[in-house]
């Protein structure tokens, strides 16, 4: 196919090996303007020679955006709002970086002037659909770029004798043998070594978390406070959004709290292992789940939870932008306007479990019904008659096939 002429590209740039090489690679095949942004969503110091390295390899100019609070206010604390969980395990910590990511990127463009944007996901994996379908629900007539669909560069080996040859650092080496993305609510691992399935993950690749066995041998107790079902307080301690997540980081990696080892299924249909550290977000949904359980109603706990696994499916497939995810989101968010109240989680070497919850305006736990203990609210006569209403269809069943033996 013919390549579009494009007069500047906005280039989602994370500054590892792929998009170094598509950098320099937009430079050489399309001979125009390159803008690289990066988001900071809480890389840390993997960000410290981003721009450097950039402007090295050929970027005509560079973003270097911090995101951290619009991520986790806005993108990160919604989903949570939701116990989003996709297929059991994974707490979608990369899944929901990528809009904010496609959204703050089609802005530059609009700055900027430009007619084309490019990422560096592969053709086999989810962040191209993810990023794409955001790209679009912004311009539907922006110029989308994904080198990994229409080079020739189709492997690891191939791409590091192209880097070698436009001399482009390698980050990847024998010691690193696994390809990684980082954001303040998780680490993921994938590729390399972990593509053998069979094989436990080398200790010496985990960064956010201890070893379990390694961590303190004393369980450490954490409060965490919710109002309108995000949360708000860290130990009688306010914290924005952004800061609370960081500390919650730090406190469960210390006690080797969030670590996932999955072997999950991509939307293009294969499946793909991933290795995952999630130490605040794990606290998190523990956290939230205990307050639910106080002050939710019981029905619409169960329209919400039964909701739950569609919700994680947009999200992981990339329709954050959808009307059907805004659709769901609306219906989350009313559920979550009496989740205020605090929870109290234990942490002991890789385990995080609630110990206490307690709401002191919107609790639905009422000890004169509950109490085992004599009570003058409930006539436990009353069961009876609810036990038969319920059983009715059983017994017409029981009924039924009963007289189909005769």
């Amino acid at each position: 196919m013919a390549k579009k002429e494009v007069k500047k590209i906005v280039l989602a740039y994370s500054g590892g090996l792929d998009t170094s090489i598509i950098l320099k690679w937009l430079k050489n095949e399309y001979g125009c303007e390159v803008i690289t942004f990066s988001a900071d969503l809480g890389q840390g110091d993997e960000l410290d020679p981003i721009r450097d390295k950039a402007i090295a390899t050929g970027a005509d100019k560079v973003y270097i955006d911090d995101l951290k609070e619009e991520f986790v206010r806005d993108f990160v604390f919604p989903m949570f709002r939701a116990n989003a969980l996709y297929e059991g395990h994974y707490l979608l910590g990369t899944s929901i970086a990528r809009p904010l990511i496609a959204k703050r990127q089609m802005e530059i463009a609009a700055i900027e002037g430009a007619d084309a944007v490019s990422h560096g996901a592969t053709g086999k994996g989810n962040d191209q659909v993810r990023f794409e379908l955001g790209y679009y629900h912004f311009n539907p007539a922006i110029t989308v770029i994904a080198p990994w669909r229409d080079w020739k560069l189709n492997s690891r080996q191939a791409l590091i004798a192209y880097a070698k040859k436009n001399d482009i650092p390698i980050p990847i080496t024998k010691k690193r043998p696994w390809s990684s993305d980082r954001n303040l609510l998780h680490i993921s691992f994938e590729g390399g070594i972990l593509e053998d399935t069979w094989a436990e993950p080398p200790e010496n690749m985990f960064v956010l978390t201890k070893a379990p066995e390694k961590a303190p041998n004393k369980p450490q107790f954490v409060e965490v406070e919710f109002r309108n079902g995000n949360a708000v307080a860290v130990d009688g301690e306010k914290m924005s959004p952004a800061q609370l997540l960081a500390h919650l980081n730090y406190i469960g990696g210390e006690h080797g709290i969030g670590r996932v080892d999955l072997l999950e299924n991509r939307s293009v249909g294969m499946k793909s292992r991933g290795v995952y550290e999630t130490p605040g977000g794990t606290i998190l949904r523990e956290a939230h789940m205990a307050v639910e359980q106080i002050t939710m109603d019981r029905e619409v706990m169960r329209v919400r939870d039964s909701l739950i696994p569609e919700y994680a499916r947009m999200i992981y497939a990339g329709y954050w932008f959808s009307p059907e995810r805004e659709m769901l989101q609306t219906l989350i968010d009313d559920s979550q306007k009496c989740v205020n109240g605090v929870a109290r989680v234990k942490l002991y070497k890789g385990h995080c479990r609630t110990v206490g919850r307690k709401s002191d305006t919107d609790s639905l736990f009422n000890l004169d019904f509950a109490t085992f203990e004599k009570d003058q609210v409930y006539n436990q006569k009353d069961a009876e008659g609810f036990i038969k209403i319920n059983s009715l269809r059983l017994r017409i069943r029981s009924l039924m096939h009963a007289s189909r033996k005769k």
